[in-house]
Order: C-alpha cells, then sequence, then structure tokens
C-alpha cells in the first residue's frame, strides 16, 4: 500500500514514517506539509494513495477540508482516511462526523496504537459493516439514477441502526432529490433528535424551510450548523448572505465574528471573510479584519486601499484619508484611489484638498467623469 501523510510539523511526519516502516506498513510513503498540498499528490498523474494519515490542524486546507474533497471525489471516496488530533472538543466531533472520517488518533500516540488503528480500518475495508455496506449500495444507485432503489436501501440502514442519525440523514438527502420535502423533514428532524451534533441534518433543515418561506426556522437551524462547525466558512458565506437578504445585519455581523475567531491563522480565509464584510456591508468589521491580516502579513498591501474603502463606507473620512495617503505613496497612478482621496476630502468639507486629488485623475484621464463632477463640486 502506498500512504500518504499530511502534517506541517516535519517531526512529526517524520515520526509516522518511522512508526509505519517499524510495522511494515507501506510501499511508498508520500509527504504533504498541508492540505491543499496532499491534494495535489492525490491529483497527480502516476500517484496512486492507499491510505491517509493527516492532521487536523493545518494552514491552508485543514484536515477536515481534505477529507470532504476526498469523500466527494468519485476516485478517491473510499480511500481509509485517519485523523490525526491533539483534541477532541465539540467543533472536531461535529466537523468529522459532518465529513465521515473513518477513525482518529489523539496525539500523543505509539506505534502499537497507529498499528491497530489502521488495521481495524482495513479489516472494515475488506469486510463492510452492513449498515456501511447499505449505505454505499444506496450511494451507487443514486448514482445510476435509481433513487427509488436507493430509498429503499437507506430504509433497510435506517432499521438496521435505528439509533444512529447518519442512515436517517442520507435517507433525508434521498427524499430530497425526490422532491419530498415532508419526508425530507422528518428524516432530519429526527436525525437532530437523534444526534445533536448533526451538523448536516441542520444545514439541510435549514435549506428546507428557507425553501417553503419558514425564514425562522432556516435561520435557527443555519445558526445551529454554523455554531457545531464554526470553520465552514462556505456555509457561513451563504447564511450570511441569507441574513443580508432578510435586513438581519447584526445576526450576519454575528456569523462573521464566529468565522474570524475560529480562524485566526488562516489569512486567506480572514481576507475573504473581510470581502465579504465589504459585499455585505459590514463595513466596521471589514475595516477590522483587513487590518489584522495586513498586521500578520506586510506583503499585502493592496489592502490598505481596502480598508481605506471599508472605512470611508462606515463614515471615517479622516481616518480612510490617513490609510489613502500612506497607500497613495506606492501606487500614485491609482485612479481609483485618488478619486476615493478626492470624494474623501469633499465629505469633510476641504474642497481645496479635493481638487488636488481630483487633478491629479484628470492628468492621467483627463475625461473622468466622477473627477470631473468633483471638481465642480469644488468650485
Amino acid at each position: 500500500m502506498n500512504f500518504l501523510i499530511v502534517d506541517d510539523m516535519d517531526n512529526m511526519r517524520r515520526s509516522i514514517r518511522a512508526m509505519l516502516k517499524l510495522i511494515q506498513f507501506g510501499k511508498e510513503h508520500y509527504e504533504a506539509a498541508n492540505g491543499a498540498d496532499a491534494w495535489k499528490i492525490l491529483n497527480k498523474e502516476g500517484v496512486s494513495v492507499d491510505f491517509i494519515i493527516s492532521d487536523w490542524q493545518m494552514p491552508k486546507m485543514n484536515g477536515i477540508e481534505l477529507l470532504g474533497k476526498v469523500r466527494a471525489s468519485k476516485k478517491l471516496r473510499d480511500t481509509p482516511f485517519l485523523i490525526i488530533t491533539a483534541e477532541t472538543n465539540q467543533t472536531f466531533i461535529a466537523e468529522a462526523a459532518e465529513s465521515d472520517v473513518d477513525a482518529y488518533l489523539t496525539k500523543p500516540f505509539v506505534t502499537a496504537t497507529l498499528e491497530q488503528k489502521i488495521v481495524v480500518l482495513l479489516k472494515g475495508l475488506q469486510k463492510p459493516a452492513p449498515l456501511t455496506a447499505l449505505l454505499k449500495k444506496a450511494r451507487t444507485l443514486q448514482e445510476k439514477g435509481d433513487i427509488d432503489g436507493a430509498i429503499s436501501c437507506a430504509k433497510q440502514a435506517v432499521a438496521i441502526n435505528s439509533r444512529s442519525s447518519r442512515p436517517l440523514r442520507e435517507l433525508g438527502r434521498l427524499f430530497l432529490q425526490k422532491q419530498d420535502r415532508k419526508s425530507s423533514l422528518a428524516c432530519f428532524q429526527k436525525a437532530i433528535q437523534l444526534n445533536r451534533m448533526d451538523v448536516t441534518s441542520y444545514h439541510f433543515l435549514g435549506q428546507i424551510y428557507f425553501s417553503t418561506g419558514n425564514i425562522d426556522e432556516a435561520i435557527a437551524n443555519y445558526s445551529m450548523a454554523v455554531k457545531l462547525s464554526p470553520r465552514n466558512s462556505e456555509r457561513a458565506f451563504k447564511f450570511t448572505a441569507l441574513l443580508m437578504g432578510k435586513k438581519r445585519i447584526g445576526d450576519a455581523e454575528k456569523i462573521f465574528k464566529i468565522l474570524i475567531k475560529n480562524n485566526q491563522k488562516d489569512m486567506d480565509l480572514l481576507e475573504k471573510v473581510a470581502d465579504a464584510c465589504l459585499e455585505q456591508q459590514v463595513y466596521g468589521l471589514a475595516a477590522k479584519t483587513y487590518q489584522s491580516v495586513l498586521r500578520a502579513d506586510s506583503e499585502r498591501t493592496y489592502l490598505s486601499k481596502k480598508i481605506g474603502i471599508a472605512m470611508l463606507k462606515s463614515d471615517k473620512a479622516h481616518d480612510a484619508i490617513g490609510v489613502f495617503e500612506k497607500a497613495i505613496e506606492g501606487s500614485p497612478e491609482d485612479i481609483e484611489m485618488l478619486l476615493f482621496l478626492a470624494q474623501s476630502y469633499l465629505d469633510i468639507k476641504m474642497p481645496i484638498r479635493a481638487e488636488k486629488w481630483a487633478a491629479k485623475v484628470i492628468r492621467i484621464d483627463p475625461k473622468n467623469t466622477t473627477a470631473n463632477n468633483i471638481l465642480d463640486q469644488c468650485l
């Protein structure tokens, strides 16, 4: 078998590789420092990976995000996936369940424990439990277009283990695909009764309630999904868009703050959150988040313009001017920034300075309508 070891710590990857060699597991041992690099390896031509061992907390793409991509791939989805984690808190448990992790190991661990986990997973592949076999059969039938057959298999899976939320949520998904919202709703409701940590069921309940116009219930269920799995940025962004559409700006800001709190080290995601805040008119939080990203990564100088825009939009023209004037030193012909400066000075009743910046735009672009309008107002 070929193993892929994913961890942002060099010494941890070496340690796992040494353990695998000691128990004589692995023909090849590929390594990656994060989920993004691991995903490239998994999709590289000529590379075959039979087993993935991945850390949970990593930059760029964490273990759960990698697992989600693996499960979404027809080629890779049945690859055994073992998560390594230093903690088993509520967030980890919810994220792991949502992505159908095969097993997890808590740091620190010894060689014998690693060996035991791998052996159990491999035995499960060779002889899957009846519940797992039925759900896989349901998936195969669904992909072939036999939704009724898939529903029949999922119902059998529910009967086999009536205390598990997993077969219920799979049945709920199938009913939803068949446009049977009533049956789907009942499945997801029962799933969260059995398992209050079932993030996926809360997510789908939110979708169903929204599609039927029950906005309060939709928001309540989306809120639970975000609370249980706060690092799922895609869900959070969709939810905030829903909230903004209903003019619930305060609630949207709370969701953005949860995302920010739980992703302090992921600068790319924080910038994306700030962009969403700016787009959805949560200007104060946008400016604050852009500033924290720029402090952490001073090479992202382009963020200065965004900080200034967010400040200007939040009626902080004086602060915006300071940011724009500093940023313009590195981009003296940035027409958009020059216009923002001109408008900012106009807003604080300083037409002479507004005229100065608008005139610079005219020198670059004589027919610029916005600059000419500002000059007219300065007269």
